[in-house]
Order: structure tokens, then sequence, then C-alpha cells
């Protein structure tokens, strides 16, 4: 494997990139756009139903961003022709074959130009209904290799998965490709066209006997968690993530497949400036919800460690891999885009840096009070539900009795209170298995990617910055990652 220059690998490249509006691809989108102007054509994937409203969701999502700020100073008034002439927008969907294209001219199109495909399309809920994430997740993966199979001229395919499809929350996790019918709990065999079946008979009972939508959607996101945890992951995300990564380890004979697997992906360390963020994602939630009030405590390990990566890191690790990979005979080799291995951070960490961050900088809700407090971090279920129960439960029941007897007077304290409660139950289920992982993920072939590519591009090799090992958490975190947050996702 070599890696030489990688401005030269991009210039002139034509790249297909799926998942067009979410937070990875703009990102890289925004990264290639900017540092290689002369890349051939980046054809963007749009989940839309024609051009008109991938052009729309583009123009909303993707380009009118923040993010896109230092592109649109360098190209000033051209910016519009500029990105007319680089991107090209595509309506599709990966949940179906084709990629869901209609145009016989533009598929024939992009299968002569295209010659690097990334799959950066996923639905990152972690309850999301079994069918939604079933068919974008798992058969969205077997889509795009199934097209990229077509493109005449196909040099490396890069499939963004997550580190967590892992489910073991201790040790050292490798990076270690999937087999067809691998289990967390090593006692089930997973059968995706089975799991399938299932889903698509459960939808198909639902609809003969006419439920509502409200009724499908509860019913398919809790069918998704319990065939998640049937075979051993904790929740639908990475349930069919993993098996999305066994569909395409099928085919990775056929197509030089590359994975790339990150863990909690926070805001930009450096570029194209430090902080930018979009939507709030994993840990941060909680914290979004400390600031606002509604979120007091959290069941974790104070010594657990939390695998973040700022997302510039994850981008240019991404853009790396397929220069290291182009023509290269496959191996469907794994990355793991992550920091606990190098430069591990802990949970009590996190949550020390957020509550002094906010104690100097006071988050002022629209009505003008300050609603932060203290945080817990309690170290066991036992002291969770004691707390719980003390903080909330008590006091609501209480507050009934008391909202009864004053004719609902006290009914907006009784909703504030029911909804704390529902809240910090409801962050202790999602984050509970993040929160008390002693898990390592090993890097070492990241490692070896970034040694080769210094080796071998020392001058470009501030421009596509990967490494972790060389971040102060707590500087980041205080003067990056925080500020970020309270600017470009909290609402």
């Amino acid at each position: 494997m070599e890696v030489n220059n990688i401005m030269q690998f991009l210039e002139d490249r034509t790249i297909l990139v799926t998942g067009g509006t979410g937070f990875l691809a703009k990102v890289m989108v925004e990264k290639i756009l900017r540092v290689q102007p002369n890349v051939r054509k980046l054809y963007l994937l749009i989940r839309a139903c024609d051009l008109e409203e991938a052009i729309k969701r583009f123009q909303m999502e993707v380009a009118g961003k923040d993010l896109f700020r230092i592109l649109r100073e360098k190209h000033g008034a051209n910016i519009d022709t500029f990105l007319s002439e680089k991107v090209t927008l595509v309506a599709g969907d990966i949940a179906n074959e084709n990629l869901g294209l209609r145009d016989y001219n533009l598929i024939k199109e992009m299968q002569r130009e295209v010659d690097v495909v990334v799959n950066a399309a996923a639905t990152t809920k972690f309850y999301e209904r079994y069918d939604m994430a079933l068919n974008i997740n798992t058969f969205g993966a077997k889509h795009v290799s199934d097209f990229a199979l077509k493109c005449i001229n196909m040099k490396v395919f890069l499939h963004i998965s997550t580190a967590f499809v892992s489910r073991e929350n201790h040790g050292l996790i490798l990076e270690k490709q999937f087999k067809s019918g691998d289990s967390i709990n090593g006692k089930t065999k997973v059968d995706i066209n089975k799991e399938k079946e299932l889903m698509e008979e459960n939808l198909k009972r639902l609809m003969t006997i006419k439920a509502t939508n409200k009724e499908i959607a509860s019913f398919m996101k809790d069918l998704g968690i319990q065939r998640a945890k049937h075979h051993g992951w904790p929740n639908t995300y990475v349930f069919t993530k993993a098996m999305g990564e066994m569909l395409l380890g099928e085919l990775r004979n056929d197509v030089p497949l590359v994975i790339l697997r990150p863990s909690m992906v926070t805001s930009t360390y450096k570029e194209p400036f430090p902080g930018w963020i979009e939507n709030l994602r994993t840990i941060d939630t909680v914290f979004a919800g400390y600031i606002k009030g509604t979120a007091t405590c959290l069941r974790g390990d104070p010594d657990c460690i939390l695998d973040i990566v700022p997302v510039d890191m994850v981008v240019n690790a991404m853009i790396v891999a397929m220069a290291a990979h182009v023509n290269h005979p496959n191996s469907g080799i794994i990355y793991h885009g992550t920091s606990s291995a190098s430069n591990p951070v802990k949970l009590h960490q996190i949550v020390d840096w957020s509550v002094e961050y906010f104690t100097k900088h006071p988050y002022i809700s629209k009505d003008g009070s300050i609603k932060a407090r203290d945080f817990k971090l309690l170290t066991s279920e036992t002291s969770f539900q004691k707390y719980i129960a003390i903080h909330y439960q008590l006091p609501l029941k209480a507050l009934k009795i008391a909202n009864m007897v004053l004719c609902h007077a006290l009914d907006g304290l009784y909703t504030d209170f029911s909804r704390k409660l529902q809240i910090g139950t409801l962050f202790s289920d999602i984050f509970k298995h993040y929160a008390l992982s002693k898990a390592i993920y090993d890097d070492s072939n990241l490692k070896n990617l970034l040694n080769i590519y210094k080796e071998n591009a020392d001058d470009e090799a501030q421009v596509f910055f990967f490494n972790p090992s060389s971040i102060n958490w707590k500087d980041y975190y205080m003067n990056t990652h925080l500020p970020g947050l309270v600017k470009y996702a909290i609402k």
C-alpha cells in the first residue's frame, strides 16, 4: 500500500457521495472543493423525490450552512458558478435498487464517469423503525455497492460504518471484519434475508388490519430493538449497520472495498474553522438537556472511556484511505476512526468540563433564565433509581395530588416534572451502553495508514491531518466544542 500525493489523487477525480446532506458528507464535500478545486465532479446523492427538491435541500442544508463560509469567501460572487460546475445533484434514495434513479441517461453517465464511491448515507437514530433502518443501513449498503460494480472506471468504494457495530463494552476491539451470520452474543445466527422477511411479514400484517401510521411506527421501532437485542446488539442502528457490513463482506472480491468505522463524531477541530457542528450528537444531547434544566443526571461509570473524534479528522482519514486503496487488490480492510487507544478521554472528564464551562458561561434560555444547576453522574443502577425516586417520582406524586386539589392550577409544573423524569430515564436507557463502556478501539490499521502517508507525503501531512493522539481534549472541549455546540446545535 502506498499513499502518495492526495491533491493529485483528487485532481480530475469523479466521486459519487451518498447521504449528501448528512454531517460527514457535507464536511467532506466542503473539504474537497476547498483544497482541490480541480476535482472533476462530485455527484451528490440527496434523498429527494425530484431534482427540484434536491436543489432546495442542497441550498438550505449544505451550501447555505456556515460550514461553507470559507469557500464562499474564497470564490466570492462566483461561488454559485463554481458549485454548479463541480457538484451535480442527484435526487435518489439508497433504500431502492439503482439508488432510486429513473433517468436512464443520468445513470449511464454516472456509470461511465464515476471512479470513486463514498457511501455516507445512513439513518443514525438508535431506535429507528426497523423497516427504515433495514432498507437504508443494511440493504442500502448493498444497493450502493451494486451501483459501484456497474461503474466501468471504478477504483475504490468507501463505506462509512460505526465503531459501535461491535457491542463488546470492555477490552480491545479489533479492526475485524464481520462474517455473514455473525452475532454478538455468539448464540444466534444472523440471517439477513430472514430478518427482512420478518419485517415485511409484520408490515403486511399491520397493513391488513389497517393499523394507523402511529401504530405501525411504534411497532416497527419495538421490532427493531427486539431483533437487535435478540442477537446481542444494544440498538437498531448498530445492528442494521453491522448487517450492512456483512452484505458488503460477501461482495468484497468484486469491488475494492474500504470500511471506515468512526466512533462519536464531534465538532471540527481545525477545518474549515474550529467548532462547527450540526445538530446534537450522542452524549451532547445529555448536556443540551442539562443546560436547559431538563437533564440533571446520567447513569454511568466515571472511568468509562468515551471514544470521540472531530469530524474534520474523520473526513481527512476518509480521503487518505480512498487514495491509499485506489487500484489495489481488495482486502475489505477495516479502519477504526477512533481515539480511545491513542488518547482516551473519560466520562467524568467530559462531565466536569461541561459543568465547568456552563458555570463560567451560563446558557441563558429564551425567557432570560438560567436553567442549568448541578449535574449528577450516578455510578450504579441503585443510586440512579434512588436519585430518580427522590428528585422526581416522589415530588411527582405529591404534585399530582396537589394539582387535583387546586383544580389543575399546577398543570405546568406537573408537566415539567413529568418531562424531566421521562428525559432522565430515556437518556439513561439510550446511553447506558456507552456510559458504562471500558472498550478500547484498536486503531492499528489507521496508525499504519497515517505513518505511510507521512513518509510518502510529508508536505501534505497538515492538509489531511488525522491524528487524535495530538489533541488536548480539555482545551478542545472547553474552547472549541462546547462553544460550537451552543452556537450551532443548541436551539
